[in-house]
């Protein structure tokens, strides 16, 4: 499978990262949400719904986290 240049970047990103990144963290790294919705669709990531703490705030946010495939696709 190929990978784009822009897809092995966000892959990598959340490589880095060891529970993922939010939606709105990619998308301010300049990734479209068409983007992360194509990794989801070849499996190389995963789209999950959660909470965070902002002070006593509960925010819902949307994690991003790289698959093993993904892992796979950057490292080749």
């Amino acid at each position: 499978m190929a990978t784009s240049r822009e897809q092995r970047r966000a892959l990598s990103m959340l490589a880095g990262c060891l529970h993922g990144c939010t939606v709105a963290n990619m998308l301010a790294h300049g990734f479209t949400n068409a983007m992360l919705n194509g990794l989801v669709r070849e499996g190389l990531a995963t789209i999950e719904p959660g909470t965070v703490c902002a002070g006593t705030r509960r925010i819902t946010v949307v994690w991003v986290a790289i698959t093993d495939f993904g892992r796979e696709a950057i490292a080749a």
